[in-house]
């Protein structure tokens, strides 16, 4: 993507260029395969929600990496997932951990995959290690996530303070932390260190609800793995896939509220007829 001069609002006519449709001779590997290293004990259906937003967006397969009490919600809920370690395209992870409370097994196999190179979402728990990621990043912070991975003149950042000015915060952080930055809010702030600047501000006031951002995790990671390729050749596409994963959680939120209220599975119930229709005629309205 070129550098853009102030922020572009993503809609449904950018997005469509960022949804992968397999074609005749694609099988479940070359259709992308996401690693994904969510949940735990508090917190084990952030998993599930992942997962299953995930597989709605079109992934071909996912690896689920985690604690058992979760592996178990996921297959029952999901049983086309799997359990067993392997070969993946991209990396989901953190959503539905601690990051004072996680153990060393737990970090070590973050750590192990963010080692890897890989297009890599970082959310909750993970937000503190995406200084090591090695692969293009994007990391999925809210405002009080957002305010403990940086400082100012010596001093914490307030959550007030990021939500006074979201934007400037989305681009300081990601010149500072050299990752991609998807700043939620009730508008979804965007920045790349190379200067992309995009903003969502589609989304219900309904999706300001438990478990949304695992959803959006799980559907950005597969956007991530269904553009493994791309990404490879071109790292600011991450900001262009992250946008995208924002409208669509953004449009399924709208379709699943129909104006009433909502829970996250819901949204991610949601999301393939939403993506089809982005996909049905120019502009997907």
């Amino acid at each position: 993507m070129a550098k853009r001069r102030g922020w572009l609002e993503w809609g449904a006519e950018q997005a469509r260029d960022w949804i992968a449709v397999p074609g005749r001779s694609d099988d479940k590997y070359s259709r992308g395969v996401l690693g994904v290293r969510t949940g735990s004990a508090d917190y084990p259906g952030a998993a599930v929600l992942g997962v299953e937003a995930a597989l709605r967006t079109g992934v071909g397969l996912v690896r689920y990496l985690g604690p058992e009490r979760a592996s178990t919600l996921v297959l029952q809920r999901r049983p086309e997932a799997v359990t067993v370690p392997g070969r993946v395209q991209a990396w989901l992870l953190g959503s539905g951990m601690n990051a004072a409370t996680r153990d060393a097994a737990t970090t070590a196999a973050l750590e192990h995959a963010l080692a890897e190179g890989l297009p890599t979402v970082c959310d909750a728990g993970a937000l503190d290690l995406a200084g090591r990621a090695t692969g293009p990043t994007v990391i999925t912070p809210h405002f009080r996530e957002l305010a403990g991975l940086l400082t100012a003149g010596g001093r914490p950042v307030t959550a007030a303070e990021i939500a006074a000015a979201p934007g400037e915060w989305a681009i300081r952080a990601a010149t500072e932390l050299r990752v991609t930055i998807l700043l939620k809010g009730a508008v979804t702030h965007i920045a790349s260190p190379s200067g992309a600047l995009l903003t969502v501000s589609a989304a219900p006031a309904w999706l300001a609800t438990a478990g949304s951002g695992d959803v959006l995790g799980g559907i950005l990671g597969a956007l991530l793995a269904t553009h493994s390729a791309r990404i490879e050749s071109d790292s600011d596409s991450v900001a262009a896939l992250a946008a995208t994963a924002a409208l669509i959680q953004a449009r399924a939120a709208d379709r699943a509220s129909a104006g009433g209220p909502i829970a996250a599975l819901d949204v991610a119930e949601a999301v393939p007829a939403t993506i089809a229709q982005l996909l049905a005629a120019p502009g997907g309205e």
